[in-house]
C-alpha cells in the first residue's frame, strides 16, 4: 500500500523578563527587546489590549505607554488606539470581546510580523492570546501579567483560551508568547484577594515537585499574607521557573492525558462555575488542594502531620478552605468536575494526588465517597474555626 509519511518539529523559544516600572522612559528593557526583533524589510506595529481593572488602578497607564513609544519609535509603530476590555473570568465568557480584538487587528492591519500586547490578569491574557492565535493563523503576542497568578503561572505558559458552552477553556490554542514581561509595580495595587489568590499556584507546584519550596512558603506564609514584596518576588520567580521547566519537560501541548500541574484543579474549575465565578481561580485551587490532600491522607499516602501542615499553611496565607457550593451533591455538583476534567483532556481520567510533600502521583479513578468525606472534613473544620 502506497503512502506518504511526514514528521517535523517546530522550536519555540521565549524569555520571561522581571522588571519594575516597565514603561518608565528610563527603563530600556522593552525598547531593547523590540530593537532586537527589528528587521530592515518592514516596520512592526504594536496593538495594546489592556485589562480595564488595571486601567482603573493605574489611570496614567495609557498616557505612559504612549509617551514611552514616542521616545522609542525607532523600531516599532504603536497603534494609537489602546483597546480597553473588561477583566476577570467573566471576560472569557463573552464572545463579543474576541470579535472586538479581531476587529481591531483587521482595522489596524496588524499582520503576522506585528505584535498584539496584552496587559492584565490571566483571563485577559488567555483571551487576547486566543484572539491573536486565530487571527491570520497566528499573530505574535506579548504578555504583561499584572497579577500574582498570571506572573507566576498562567501568564508564563503556552495556553490561551476562552470559556464556551459553560465549559472552562473549551475553545483555545497552544501558542507560546514571544516574550513575557513581569512588572512588580503592578502587584502593588492588587486587592488582598488577588494578591493571595495567586499564591495557591505556588503552593500547588511546590507540593507536587519541590518539598524545599513548600517549606519556604510554609515558613514565609505570614510575610506573604502581610504583602511583603521581597517574599512575593521570590515566590513568583521560583514558581515561574518551575512552570517553565515543566513545559519544556516533554508534553508542552498536553497531547497525553496527564496534566500534573493541575493538581487541585479538577474540583476548582467546577467550583468556579458553580459559584458563577464569584470565587477567584486561586481561591478555588486552594480548596481543591485541600480536598485532594485530604483524599491522599485517606489513602494512607499523606501523613496526618503533613496534611495538617498543608491545611495550616493555606489558612495562614488567608484562604478559606470551604465553600457552600461544595455541598451541591447532585448531577451538576462538584463531582461532575471529574467527568468534565477527563473530557477536556481526552483519554482516561488522570488526577494528581500526593504521596508526600513534594511527591505527586497520578491516579485514574476517584472514589466519590472519599471526595464527600474530604468535603465534610473541610466543612467541619471551618465550623470549628468559627466557633473557636
Amino acid at each position: 500500500m502506497d503512502h506518504l509519511h511526514q514528521a517535523f518539529s517546530v522550536r519555540f523559544t521565549y524569555t520571561v523578563f522581571f522588571t519594575e516600572q516597565l514603561f518608565n522612559t528610563n527603563n530600556s528593557l522593552l525598547a531593547g527587546f523590540f530593537s532586537q526583533q527589528a528587521t530592515a524589510e518592514t516596520r512592526k506595529k504594536l496593538l495594546f489590549v489592556i485589562d480595564s481593572g488595571v486601567v482603573a488602578t493605574h489611570p496614567e497607564l495609557s498616557a505612559t505607554i504612549t509617551e514611552y513609544f514616542a521616545q522609542h519609535s525607532d523600531f516599532v509603530d504603536l497603534v494609537p488606539e489602546l483597546l480597553i476590555i473588561p477583566g476577570g473570568e467573566v471576560a472569557k465568557n463573552n464572545p463579543d470581546l474576541v470579535e472586538k480584538i479581531v476587529d481591531a487587528v483587521d482595522r489596524h492591519s496588524i499582520d503576522r510580523h506585528s505584535y498584539v500586547v496584552a496587559i492584565g490578569g490571566g483571563s485577559v491574557l488567555d483571551l487576547v492570546g486566543y484572539a491573536a492565535a486565530i487571527s491570520h493563523r497566528g499573530i505574535r503576542h506579548i504578555r504583561i501579567p499584572t497579577t500574582v497568578l498570571s506572573q507566576n503561572d498562567s501568564g508564563v505558559g503556552v495556553k490561551n483560551g476562552v470559556n464556551y458552552r459553560t465549559k472552562k477553556n473549551f475553545l483555545g490554542t497552544f501558542v507560546p508568547p514571544v516574550a513575557v514581561f513581569n512588572d512588580s509595580q503592578f502587584l502593588t495595587t492588587l486587592n488582598d484577594r488577588d494578591w493571595r489568590a495567586g499564591i495557591a499556584e505556588a503552593v500547588k507546584v511546590a507540593l507536587i515537585k519541590d518539598a524545599v519550596f513548600f517549606e519556604w512558603i510554609e515558613s514565609h506564609a505570614n510575610e506573604l499574607a502581610a504583602r511583603d514584596m521581597a517574599a512575593m518576588q521570590y515566590l513568583i520567580h521560583r514558581c515561574a521557573e518551575m512552570h517553565l521547566q515543566h513545559i519544556s519537560g516533554g508534553d508542552p501541548f498536553e497531547m497525553g492525558s496527564s496534566r500534573p500541574l493541575d493538581f487541585g484543579h479538577w474540583s476548582a474549575h467546577k467550583l468556579e462555575q458553580l459559584t458563577n465565578f464569584e470565587i477567584r481561580h486561586g481561591e478555588a485551587v486552594a480548596i481543591g488542594i485541600a480536598m485532594d490532600s485530604l483524599y491522599s491522607q485517606q489513602l494512607g499516602w499523606l501523613t496526618d502531620a503533613d496534611t495538617n501542615r498543608i491545611l495550616t499553611t493555606l489558612r495562614t496565607l488567608g484562604f478559606s478552605l470551604y465553600q457552600p457550593m461544595l455541598d451541591a451533591d447532585n448531577s451538576s455538583g462538584v463531582l461532575k468536575g471529574l467527568s468534565e476534567f477527563r473530557e477536556h483532556l481526552g483519554g482516561q481520567l488522570t488526577i494528581m494526588l500526593l504521596q508526600g510533600i513534594g511527591r505527586g502521583i497520578e491516579v485514574h479513578e476517584m472514589d466519590a465517597d472519599r471526595v464527600r468525606q474530604a468535603i465534610a472534613t473541610l466543612k467541619e473544620q471551618q465550623q470549628q474555626g468559627q466557633l473557636a
